[in-house]
Parts: C-alpha cells; structure tokens; sequence
C-alpha cells in the first residue's frame, strides 16, 4: 500500500467510499502518467511510441506516437498502408530474427518486459538502429492483449561501440607486436656482449698475443660497444617519441641547408667507400619541422643509404614541391635493395629487418622504425621503393613553411600598422598577432616562429622577458626587432647583447623596417 493510499484510508473511514476516491485518483495519476510519456515522444526525434492492441476478432490495431515519422520518416498512416506494415521497414537480413521473437512475445508471458535491437530502412534511404523495449498485458486467460513498446534510434550508439570494439582490438594488436618488439630488443641489447666480454677476457688473460690479432679484437670491441650504442639511442629516442616526452617544436627550416648540414656528418663515411652523393635542392623550399628530429630522419636515411650501397656507385637526394603545401624529399641510391619479401618489415618493431652493410657495417634494426615515428609526428608520410641489386628509393613528405611573423604589441592601432607593414613586404608571410608575452608563448606552442617583432613597454611580461622565454624554450635564436617609443642607451645594450636583429623607435621608419626585412630573410634563404 502506497503512503498517499494509506493516508486516504485513514482520513476516510468508509471504506467504499476511500475505494472509490482511490480509484478515481489512480485513474488520473495513470492518465497524467500516459499523456506525460506521449507528450516527450512527440518531441523527441530519437524516440517514439508503439501499441498494438489484439482484437477479440483476430484482428490488430497498430498506432504510433507522432515522433515515429521524425525517426522513421514516415507518418502512423504511411506505416499501417503498407503491405507488412511496421515490419516492412526492417531490414532483410533482420526480418527473421524479428519474426521469431514477435512469436516468443505472444507465446511466453514469463517476462513481462523484454528487448530487441533490430535495424530498420528510414523514408530517405539510411539504415538505423533501433532499441524496442516491450510491456506485455494478457487477460486472465493468459491470451495476449496489448503490447506497448518504446522504440529508440540507438545508431549513435552501436556506431560506438562499434569503434571501441576496433579500438580494444587496435590495441590488443599494438600489445602484442610490443611484446615482440620486447622480447627482439632483449635479444639484441644482450647479444653484443658476448663479443665484448669474450674478447676482452682474451685480452686481459693472453698478454703474448701478436699486435696483429690484438688489434683485431679490439676492433670487435669497438664494433659492438658502437652498435650497442646505436641501438640504446635508437630505443630512447623512439621511446621518448611514444611517450611525449621529446616534444615537437616546429619551425621553418631550409631543406637544402638541413641535407647539407646531414650529409657534412656523413662526408666522412661516404668518402672511405668511394660512395658519391650528388643533391639537387631548390634554395627556396622551407620545410615545417623540428629541426633537431629532422635532422636525424635525414641522416639515419642517409647513412643507410651509403652503407648499403658499393664502392664506385652514387646517391641522389633530391627536393622539391610534392602539390600545394607540401615538399618531398627523396633520397635514392644505387645499392644492393631490399628483398621483396622483407620489405614489409621495414617500418616494424615487431618484425626486425636488418642487413649488414656492404662491407660489413652493423646497425641497431630500429632506425627506419624511428625515421617513420618522427615524419608520423610532423604530420607527415613516407614510403620507399626498392629492387633487389638496383638501389632503394625513400621519399618523405613535410608541410611547406611559410614566413612565419609573430607580432606583439598591446596597442591594437600600432599592432594594425606593423602588420600592414609586413605584408607589404612580405605578402606570402602568415602573421600572428597577440597583446601580451603570455598570448604570444602559448600562440607558438607548437610551431615557433621565423621572426619575432615585439614592443618593450607591455603589460605582464616586457620584451626582454618574452627574449629571455623564447630562448629558453628553443636552443635556436629567433631573429627578434624590438619597436618601441621608449629605449634609453642602457637597454639599447642589454638588447643587443641578447642578440636582438634590429631596434626601431615609434613612428616606425618604413625604409629601415624593409631594409631589416630583407636582411633577415635573404639570410635565412
């Protein structure tokens, strides 16, 4: 007995008379319920209401709410005219399934309450899914009367569970192929110490032995501490990649400067096995990256291309506009290829891949693994080609850097100057503005930039402190011009000695603001 109910018995002592107010009461409350349900699936468009009621003649009577047409799209009517009615929407593939279970429902009146998702086709063509929850009312013979049902668009949902479902098995995946990645790394990080140890104990025990063969024990020493070495950088950078911990910090860097630079590290190993490399880079491409991550993707593909390929024989690297955006560098050599079959290993950690050199030159298995992860990170792709005793062919591809201009300054009017200024000389650039040294850190998180034009006098952080952050932040010096109305000799100094580009004073003189313009860019191209 429910409290109100019980009140009502107290407060009226006939009996059939609080019978009566109770089952008015009761009317009302199921009615107010009713109309409460029918009013939220009206205006519910993932939502409606479904009641077929068994007539005594052996007919059924089907109505719907009228948000069934704002999930179906098609009217109560539309529904009842059609040659299956309802079911005419469900899918094939559905139907009998649907079919049984509506059997069960007139069969078994065990549950009460009861469930079945089920897909249906909509009025526009799409195909959804749909949650139907059934409440079941027999008469006293245990004949079904009525079946009310509440019908909800779960697409969104099963979509979802759908994906996460693909992610457990993503990551099931990414588990596995570490665990063999693990168990290759083990293998490896001990494997060379089996030659350090056995040739050191010779060394140590055996002091009669011939210069000759002692020399040539400790170049085995020096092989395997070498590549040991390689493999231990190899696995901490990767590492630190895969948990954030090297953090991108991308800027515009001259392709043709950044190979050079690579291939100068490397000049010594190619000129010991007569291995030439020509190059053939446009001075005027910019690439988007971290410049130290960069940096080794070029020399790890480098490097490997000289030890794979034979004395007398050369490599191409080559740059150039990949499409709109994009530069590609590629890097071909006329060495001894990889072989079909291993080339799918070749990005892989949990398939190792690795060659000797064609005069015996060891490497860690990993670089290629970490060249892929630093180009993933930059948003960009690489792939290569190869044929057995032809050469291999990487290409890498990077964002195209712009002219980068971040300009900081409070006054919003001296802000709209400076950057017009700036595009007027420098049209292709792409301008960042901010009001404060706070905005213009957090604005360069990601990518810093190729020049930076601030004012002295700012509120929350002045320009030498904004100097001082950003060259915390990047061990490269940001050319900086400082514009300000208020610089006395003393801070003149303390600029310059930052290294400061150039100090201008408000009005700005246009000419001078060029004249700085083009010095710093045609320096930096």
């Amino acid at each position: 007995m429910s409290t109100y109910e019980k009140k009502i018995r107290e407060l009226v002592q006939d009996e059939a008379l609080a019978n009566e107010i109770l089952y008015v009461l009761n009317n009302e409350i199921a009615a107010s319920e009713s109309n409460s349900i029918s009013a939220f699936a009206a205006s519910n468009c993932n939502f409606f209401l479904k009641t077929q009621t068994y007539k005594n003649d052996g007919k059924t009577e089907i109505t719907f709410s009228e948000s069934g047409k704002n999930v179906t799209g098609y009217s109560s009517e539309e529904l009842n005219q059609m040659p299956a009615g309802f079911n005419s929407l469900i899918v094939k593939e559905d139907i009998l399934k649907f079919k049984k279970f509506q059997t069960e429902l007139k069969e078994n009146s065990d549950n009460n309450f009861t469930t079945i998702n089920y897909r249906i086709k909509t009025k526009d063509g799409k195909v959804i899914w749909l949650r139907e929850i059934f409440s079941r009312t027999f008469d006293s013979a245990g004949k079904l009367k009525k079946v009310e049902s509440a019908l909800f668009n779960i697409t969104d949902f099963i979509e979802l569970e759908s994906n996460l479902v693909k992610l457990q098995e993503q990551y099931k995946q990414k588990n596995a192929a570490k665990d063999r990645f693990i168990s290759i790394v083990s293998h490896d990080l001990r494997s060379p110490f089996t030659s350090l140890l056995g040739f050191s104990e010779i060394l140590l025990k055996e002091s009669d032995l011939p210069e000759e063969e002692r020399r040539e024990y400790l170049e085995y020493i020096y092989d395997a501490a070498k590549s040991e070495l390689e493999l231990i950088n190899d696995l901490l950078d990767w590492s630190r990649l895969q948990t954030g911990k090297i953090k991108i910090q991308s800027q515009r860097i001259n392709l043709k400067s950044a190979v050079s630079s690579a291939i100068s590290i490397l000049t010594g190993n190619a000129i010991r096995k007569d291995v030439e490399i020509k190059t053939d880079i446009p001075d005027k491409l910019f690439v988007l990256a971290d410049e130290r991550l960069f940096h080794e993707s070029v020399k790890n593909l480098i490097a490997n291309s000289i030890k794979f390929t034979p004395r007398g024989k050369k490599i191409y690297v080559s740059g150039n506009k990949f499409k709109e955006g994009v530069i590609e560098l590629v890097i071909r050599d006329e060495g001894i290829g990889i072989p079909e079959k291993e080339q799918h290993k070749i990005f892989r950690l949990d398939e190792k891949f690795t060659l000797d050199g064609t005069e015996g030159e060891k490497g860690s298995g990993l670089g290629l693994a970490l060249v892929k992860e630093i180009i993933d990170k930059h948003n960009g792709k690489i792939w290569f080609y190869s044929k057995e005793n032809e050469g291999t062919e990487f290409h890498i591809t990077l964002p195209e850097a712009k002219n980068k201009i971040l300009i900081v300054e409070d006054d919003t009017e001296s802000r709209r100057i400076i950057r017009r200024l700036v595009l007027k000389y420098l049209a292709d650039s792409d301008i960042i503005e901010a009001s404060n040294g706070y905005e213009a850190l957090t604005q360069t998180e990601r990518e810093l930039p190729a020049l930076l034009i601030t004012d002295h006098e700012m509120p929350l952080m002045n320009g030498k402190q904004l100097i001082e952050a950003f060259q915390k932040k990047t061990a490269k010096n940001i050319p900086v011009i400082i514009i300000s109305g208020k610089l006395d000799q003393e801070l003149k100094k303390e600029y310059t000695q930052m290294g400061v580009a150039e100090i201008l004073t408000k009005p700005i003189d246009q000419d001078l603001l060029n004249e700085t313009l083009k010095r710093l860019f045609l320096k930096s191209e």
